[in-house]
């Protein structure tokens, strides 16, 4: 099943997808350095990343970093 991730910066509606979580986590720090200009993800912002990952299909009301 696919894995899904909504990038947490405000007014950025992008919707990572891949085929596993190390997949979205790769899309992930790729678009946080190009999109957001982050360099390096910290293991605090890694945690919370893996946290917002979700199968496709499932309720699209987490974004990344929220609770």
């Amino acid at each position: 099943m696919a894995k899904v991730l909504n990038c947490s910066e405000p007014e950025c509606n992008v919707e990572i997808r891949g085929e596993s979580d190390h997949d979205v986590l790769r899309k992930a720090a790729e678009h946080a350095k190009t999109a957001h200009s982050m360099e390096t993800l910290s293991p605090h912002m890694l945690a919370k990343i893996k946290g917002a990952i979700r199968d496709e299909g499932e309720a699209k009301s987490h974004k990344a970093g929220t609770s």
